[in-house]
């Protein structure tokens, strides 16, 4: 599927053509009323199952857009006016070039009576007709036939169609009218042609309502914080889906708005914030659940927990050194009377710092020892030179 043909006439419509090209390929026949086209016999029941993800209205209506954009030809079958027979309709690719300016007479007679097919809202008025109105504006007249491109009028207005389809979205009729005539201007002013003004128009409404409903989203929702403000339903409930307790939440409301009320923030997504601010405090008191903070003194036959001990040995501390000094930590702290959240805690610095203090003992001690090797040296040495000075007859020789 060419990507340009889809972006002219719509993905829907090209994703159509396509298929119904491939069908005329193997079932196309030629027709008596006109030879020069190959002609598919569909009935309208075949187009739910061609097209499954689109619903027969939908395809009808792509179908009908088709016929409008002059890309298809499509007649009711003369069998589909039986009430008992089925409903199916002939459809044929237009592949007739663009009409050129002066048509022949067969040319507008073919362009007269595909006017006659269209629907009476679609059929351009005698005013505008460019067979009769060589000029428009300034710009070369191209023929309003349905198989050829052409400008945009400068009294153009979207068909009742269009604007349906848009409103299907939820776009207020107000704001679909107010785009028409920037549109208009836009498109005149680059002199482009197109086979469906209405399309583009459709597609451009779109675009326009949803930077619409983005810029409205952000301005208006922004706000200070309220000495009212509550959580949203959808809020407490992406909460509580995330399995935090309901008077978790509703206990930290208060406290989130004075937090803010305090700042005197302006924003436009507190349910967010809100959210985000519930999430890092449940994690904080989950980490936490079942410790017990209360400072408590120490209990008489008081052990650091194993954990503790492999603190120490990562810090290569010796655990029978620890052990050693647990009597006499115990000791401490009871004749003290205080209270202490966490005994373990308080073990690993009083051990450390006394590690700390007899690896420093140690060295000094080593120091003392190398400077009395030293100064006894050196006393020996000066003995055994004045020895040496007492005992020396080199003058006698």
């Amino acid at each position: 599927m060419s990507p340009t043909l889809a972006a002219t006439i719509g993905l829907p419509e090209a994703v159509m053509l396509q298929s119904l090209a491939e069908l005329i390929k193997h079932r196309g026949q030629q027709r008596a009323t006109d030879s020069s086209l190959l002609w598919l016999l569909l009935e309208d029941s075949e187009l739910s199952g061609l097209f499954p993800f689109w619903s027969l209205a939908e395809c009808q209506q792509i179908r009908s857009s088709l016929e409008n954009l002059g890309i298809i030809r499509l007649e009711r079958s003369q069998s589909a006016q039986d009430a008992h027979a089925k409903a199916a309709s002939w459809i044929a690719i237009d592949e007739q070039p663009v009409s050129k300016p002066g048509p022949t007479s067969s040319e507008s007679g073919r362009t007269q009576a595909q006017r006659a097919r269209m629907p009476v809202s679609d059929r351009p008025s005698a005013q505008s007709n460019p067979t009769t109105d060589p000029v428009i504006q300034g710009s070369a007249a191209i023929p309003e036939s349905r198989n050829s491109a052409h400008l945009i009028p400068v009294d153009w207005q979207p068909d009742a169609n269009w604007i349906r389809l848009a409103k299907q979205h939820a776009i207020p009729d107000e704001f679909i009218h107010s785009l028409v005539s920037e549109f208009v201007s836009y498109w005149r002013d680059r002199g482009q042609a197109r086979f469906s003004w209405g399309n583009a128009f459709y597609k451009h409404v779109l675009k326009e309502w949803r930077h619409e409903q983005t810029r409205k989203g952000a301005h208006e929702l922004a706000s200070t914080m309220s000495p009212q403000w509550q959580p949203s339903l959808d809020a407490l409930e992406i909460l509580e889906n995330a399995g935090i307790s309901r008077s978790f939440i509703e206990d930290a409301v208060a406290e989130f708005v004075l937090y803010w009320r305090e700042r005197g923030v302006v924003h436009g997504a507190w349910n967010t914030k809100f959210i985000e601010h519930i999430r890092r405090q449940w994690a904080k008191y989950a980490a936490s659940f079942g410790r017990d903070d209360t400072p408590r003194p120490i209990l008489d036959g008081w052990q650091p927990s194993a954990d503790c001990f492999e603190i120490l040995q990562l810090a290569e501390i010796d655990e029978e050194y620890a052990r050693s000094r647990v009597p006499e930590f115990v000791m401490y702290w009871k004749d003290s009377g205080q209270a202490k959240a966490s005994w373990n805690t308080v073990f690993l610095q009083f051990i450390k710092q006394d590690w700390a203090r007899r690896l420093k003992q140690a060295g000094n001690d080593e120091n003392i020892y190398g400077e009395d090797k030293t100064l006894t040296g050196s006393n020996q040495q000066k003995i055994r030179e004045k020895f040496e000075r007492i005992a020396d007859r080199s003058w006698a020789d």
